[in-house]
């Protein structure tokens, strides 16, 4: 009786906990986690997705409007600014508050929003937004190199750059830093794959000893989902140097050394990503199984595995 009893308070308990129902904190959480990682390209159909499990627009709004603003960010998407043919990338390096960008080269600001991912409105920067006349000298001839470079290597792919730090500079004397962002996305969800490649190269002016020194940092995304699911996310990161000179000769050796970093890398995942079959996928599987003999697969009659079946259940004919 004892036993009966306690069995049924166990299974009570069961019970009660498989009835409790997460807080709206926690399901706001969990929604919030499945937006921030969606793959490149898909947050609107998993946003789609989650906002139907959810049942509650409440709880869903909370967690699309924590996790759009970063996911944007993080994934550098690029929206066509509002009756212009330019695009705004959405980078920290451009935010001038929550739902703000500039688009430096054309000296405009984009008001967005960040969960239906389109610009609403235009305006165009004020003095206080953009950098001095000297930083805009080297800003504005590394733009120009740098889309020349993107234009050529990368089919969809949309740069800007911005001044990350001391944009008050007014002449020789003091450092400043500007920020090369690239982003490139080719999304296919009808042929179920989706890429992209984002890389961001800060550029320090250092005035003191005459040097500019680069550092950069490349992340290439993929996902192919056909009767599967394999994603990619690779990164890498490169530093460099190059000598102090005037606003045209520095873009160019900027840009060369991007150009150089950049394809190099490319090269080598296509590479390693060729041997994949040759190399990672053989290490994956034992070079003998675990009774340390090959399998004869040149004489495979001698194994039978439905008369070993038949005998052990003495059903032989």
């Amino acid at each position: 009786m004892h036993n009966n009893n306690s069995r049924g308070r166990v299974a009570e308990e069961d019970g009660n906990q498989e009835e409790a129902e997460l807080s709206e904190k926690q399901k706001k959480e969990i929604a919030k986690w499945f937006l921030l990682n969606a793959p490149a390209g898909e947050i609107q159909y998993v946003a789609k997705d989650i906002r139907s499990v959810l049942d509650d627009d409440n709880v869903y709004n909370a967690a699309a409007s924590e996790a759009f603003p970063s996911h944007n960010k993080s994934h550098l998407i690029s929206l066509k600014l509002p009756g212009k043919s330019e695009d705004v990338l959405i980078t920290s390096f451009g935010e001038i508050n929550e739902n703000e960008y500039i688009e430096p080269r054309t000296a405009q600001v984009a008001r967005v929003d960040h969960v239906k991912q389109v610009c609403t409105e235009v305006r165009p920067a004020t003095d206080e937004e953009l950098p001095s006349p000297y930083v805009e000298d080297y800003r504005c001839a590394l733009d120009a190199e740098i889309m020349k470079y993107v234009g050529e290597a990368y089919p969809k792919g949309v740069c800007s750059v911005y001044c990350a730090r001391g944009k008050d500079v007014e002449e020789p004397g003091s450092d400043f830093e500007l920020v090369v962002v690239i982003s490139a996305a080719r999304h296919s969800p009808q042929n179920f794959c989706n890429g992209s490649w984002r890389s961001i190269w800060n550029v320090e002016f250092k005035d003191d000893v005459q040097i500019v020194e680069v550092r950069g940092r490349m992340q290439v995304g993929a996902h192919y989902f056909e009767e599967g699911n394999v994603q990619l996310d690779a990164k890498h990161e490169f530093q460099d140097s190059t000598l102090f000179q005037s606003p045209d000769d520095l873009a160019i050796s900027l840009t060369n050394i991007i150009r150089h970093h950049e394809t190099e890398y490319l090269a080598s995942l296509q590479a390693s990503y060729s041997n994949l079959p040759d190399t990672t996928f053989k290490d994956l599987r034992r070079k003998l199984p675990v009774t340390r003999t090959l399998f004869p697969w040149h004489n495979t009659l001698q194994f039978s595995l439905t008369r070993d079946i038949s005998k052990e259940l003495g059903i032989e004919k």
